[in-house]
């Protein structure tokens, strides 16, 4: 029987907790929060999420910080503003975001505003639908205050000029180590995902698309089921490499069902990766495709096509860890 006493000590006791310091209550994001993704720049990535999550915020707002840092912060040629330009000189950038109750927005063929991932957020937040596209993403974004800004970077667009000599479009594997004149890191998309204290997750993933693609193109970075996909009673995933792949195979959703039905986040991602080389066993070995996941127990697993993909790892214990994955190739072909 429950005395008196016992029920104010009960009470007393849930009063205290509601009344944390802000001290206590960071110390608890850091215990059981978690920000993973994609690549090396993902370290710097997950710190700008970290201090969301450390600091008792959402999953929602640490992904959102992370991949603005990698649009506007990080200079690198497949992400934000410095991202290289498709065959017609024309930069576009791509984004989504995904909240672990289903609410999710993108981007997509977006041409002169620096940070897609917001706009991405606007359009889950402020309107009725999931993605807009080209110059009605860009309308949008400037009537929510987005400034229109020219983002092609002059090491860009010197880049493209030299790429015109030839005009041959090859994605490579693991391009950012290939060291290929106008090639260099070719299909490297920021996808991040993150745990916060109160035990949701969400995603986000941006990226200016492959180098020198066809004017127009959209690969799976915005399509929600392919590049990303959040659910807070399983678990999130995301990609990078070459979208069509993922698109082909709804691969994110298909990695989050498969930890639906029990898999580790690692042995989700190996069956997806299984997937692609079953369905185009060829195109496999001359394409790089890869996937992290992230289950609700803040379990982390990634794979690969080919040898090379990195990801990064970012919570109490670990604010800086940087893995390779396991792959099916364990050699990159020559």
């Amino acid at each position: 029987m429950t005395t008196r006493r016992d029920f104010l000590q009960t009470s007393l006791l849930a009063a205290g907790a509601l009344a944390l310091p802000g001290a206590v209550r960071a110390a608890s994001a850091q215990a059981r929060g978690k920000v993973v993704s994609t690549w090396d720049f993902g370290v710097e990535a997950n710190q700008a999420a970290w201090k969301v999550v450390a600091g008792g915020g959402s999953a929602l707002d640490a992904v959102e910080a992370g991949a603005r840092w990698a649009e506007g912060d990080l200079c690198n040629s497949t992400v934000g503003r410095c991202g290289n330009p498709d065959r017609d000189g024309v930069l576009t950038l791509d984004a989504s975001i995904m909240d672990g109750d289903g609410r999710c927005g993108a981007v997509a063929a977006l041409q002169d505003i620096a940070h897609p991932v917001s706009v991405a957020r606007r359009v889950m937040e402020k309107t009725p639908h999931v993605m807009l596209v080209g110059e009605g993403a860009q309308q949008f974004a400037v009537e929510q205050g987005f400034a229109k800004e020219k983002l092609l970077t002059p090491e860009a667009e010197k880049a493209w000029r030299e790429w015109l000599k030839t005009a041959k479009y090859q994605p490579q594997i693991n391009a950012e180590r290939a060291k290929l004149p106008g090639n260099k890191e070719n299909h490297d998309t920021l996808g991040m995902l993150a745990l916060d204290a109160s035990g949701k997750l969400a995603g986000a993933c941006t990226t200016s698309g492959m180098a020198w693609k066809m004017h127009g193109r959209v690969g799976d970075s915005p399509i929600v089921g392919a590049g990303l996909y959040v659910d807070n009673d399983i678990g999130a995933a995301t990609a990078s490499g070459v979208g069509e792949e993922m698109i082909r195979n709804a691969a994110s959703f298909l990695v989050v069902e498969l930890m639906r039905q029990g898999r580790s986040p690692e042995d989700a991602c190996r069956e997806a990766i299984d997937r692609v080389v079953r369905k185009r066993p060829q195109a496999s070995k001359t394409l790089q495709v890869c996937f992290l996941a992230l289950n609700k127990h803040g379990e982390v697993g990634a794979f690969a096509l080919h040898k090379g993909f990195v990801y990064a790892v970012c919570d109490a214990a670990k604010q800086d860890a940087l893995l390779e994955s396991r792959s099916v190739y364990a050699t990159e072909q020559k």
